[in-house]
């Protein structure tokens, strides 16, 4: 008897250790892999939806930055506290804001792949599976989303950077106390409680991420339950339930004004008739590869696998129908459309991905140094080239001063102009500048109100904000007419009205393309820009 107790104690020590020496070798391996991914992706903090959430941030830090059309900055994060939570720890840590955000960055990234690691252990019992998974994961961190408008992970900060290792965690948490193999453990107390907490984490990032995250781990729990009954007419009940709560939804919306139903259809991927047949493809790919997995039986470890391939069948499946039904273009309301049900789909490419990783590393890669070595380079390089290509005037580290960057934009004009503005005019200033700004070339999506610290007139990036606040229609569209084509001057014929109205909504500063008639002279200029104070 004493025998017998002497070896359970003996094996579980074991069993022990080997996890902490694999938890350990983890760590360095994702660390690794995080400065990595910095290096193939970049980081481009003002750019894109960086540019948008940076502004109520610094607001926060400067309640005197951004007086007019202060809506447009702080509208989009009204049930976010991300903003706050960004905004204390630049007080607390004495920090600047730039280090802050690079350092949020490289967290994000950090908790991903480990989360992603904990997930692979659960699915996959070989090192070299579990490598390959989170090494892909890593390549493809910036991987656009079908046409969501998404990337799996931003090379800026946004609240979406933390609800995505989150939403990751919550699903291990799941896994820790769904699962039969881990009961015996007694670890199901602490996947509970790691599960609600990741859950919450993910809400009060960003609530409408968080809600997906908490209806895959329901499909997740019936998925895993012994019942096949269960499992079956759980998950097909779940899934109806999701599409009658989107009618109801739908059916209860008020009605739309026509002016609103135009601002709603410049977010041309809320609809998927809109999309090119390749955006479909992304859409179509991811699930037929995960079909190919869930139609396994697996055993031990790998059925977890086939559980989570599964969930994000099921998840894919379900957006898509609610998308197709209620999602339309002609429909009378588009409140469904407002919370983009395909935004589920970052699950379903991170399944994707790990089980593609998992394949490779098991299968091809094995344990032979060099093949990970090519394989992984020409996989990197091919991301790289890719992420270079959509910032092509940007430094492609735009890193904080004390690590390098100047803050002076490198060889992008429009962002030296936005840092001219920012040290040169006072913080009331009002600027009106193209509506499609960012869409210009050498422009790089980079956000205006986040380097230069000023106001402006809504443009094209705030139509995302318009679209969810209907209240905010009138203001947005007037500032689109206002400054559709401004770039290329105020000495047309339409410039006397065009002048009038500018200063009519509060514009005292215009930016023009350098070529462009002022008929007023300008406080700078350089060779693709000039900033003009209007007479």
């Amino acid at each position: 008897m004493a025998t017998s107790i002497a070896s359970q104690l003996s094996s579980i020590e074991l069993e022990l250790e080997r996890y902490r020496r694999e938890r350990s070798f983890a760590a360095v391996l994702v660390t690794a892999l995080t400065f990595l991914a910095l290096l193939i992706h970049g980081y481009h903090p003002y750019a894109e939806d960086g540019g948008i959430y940076l502004p109520e941030i610094k607001r926060l830090l400067d309640p005197a930055l951004y007086p007019y059309g202060a809506e447009f900055v702080v509208g989009h994060l009204r049930y976010s506290v991300f903003a706050p939570l960004v905004a204390g720890l630049v007080r607390e840590s004495r920090l600047s804001l730039e280090m802050v955000l690079l350092l949020v960055h490289l967290a994000s990234f950090w908790m991903t792949l480990f989360a992603a690691w904990l997930l692979a252990a659960r699915c996959y019992a070989s090192r070299e599976a579990r490598c390959g998974a989170v090494a892909l994961l890593a390549v493809w961190l910036t991987i656009p989303i079908a046409g969501t408008s998404l990337m799996l992970m931003d090379p800026y900060v946004t609240a979406r950077s933390i609800s995505t290792p989150c939403a990751l965690l919550a699903l291990v948490g799941a896994l820790q106390f769904l699962s039969p193999q881990f009961e015996m453990k007694g670890e199901w107390q602490r996947g509970l409680g790691l599960c609600c907490g990741a859950l919450m984490g993910a809400a009060t990032m960003h609530p409408l991420m968080g809600a997906y995250a908490l209806g895959s781990v329901l499909v997740l729990g019936t998925t895993l339950w012994t019942s096949r009954l269960v499992r079956v007419w759980g998950t097909v009940g779940l899934c109806l339930t999701a599409v009658i709560v989107a009618a109801g939804v739908q059916l209860s919306s008020p009605v739309e004004s026509a002016d609103y139903q135009r601002v709603m259809l410049t977010r041309y991927y809320w609809f998927l008739s809109q999309w090119h047949w390749y955006e479909w493809v992304g859409l179509a790919a991811p699930l037929m590869i995960l079909a190919i997995v869930a139609v396994r039986r697996g055993r031990d470890l790998e059925v977890v696998g086939v559980a989570l391939a599964r969930v994000a069948i099921a998840s894919g499946g379900t957006a898509i129908v609610v998308a197709l039904l209620f999602a339309r273009e002609g429909a009378a309301v588009h409140q469904v459309a407002r919370l983009q049900p395909l935004r589920v789909f970052q699950l379903v490419y991170v399944v994707m991905i790990l089980i593609m990783g998992s394949t490779l590393g098991e299968r091809l890669l094995r344990r032979r140094a060099w093949r990970w070595v090519a394989a992984f380079s020409v996989l990197a390089t091919i991301m790289l080239q890719v992420d270079r290509i959509a910032f092509p005037a940007s430094k492609y580290l735009e890193l904080p001063a004390a690590l390098g960057w100047t803050g002076g934009g490198g060889g992008n004009r429009w962002m030296q102009a936005f840092v001219w503005i920012r040290e040169n005019t006072p913080k009331n200033a009002v600027f009106a500048l193209d509506a499609h700004y960012t869409v210009q070339e050498g422009e790089d999506a980079q956000g205006f109100r986040a380097i230069a610290e000023r106001s402006s007139l809504p443009d094209s990036k705030d139509g995302g904000t318009a679209s969810n606040r209907p209240e905010l229609t009138e203001e947005w569209s007037q500032g689109m007419a206002l400054q559709t084509g401004l770039g290329g001057g105020l000495g047309r014929e339409s410039a006397p009205g065009r002048l009038a109205g500018l200063k009519a909504v509060g514009a005292t500063w215009v930016i023009l393309e350098r070529d462009a008639a002022a008929g007023f002279g300008c406080a700078y200029e350089n060779e693709v820009v000039k900033v003009c104070r209007l007479p």
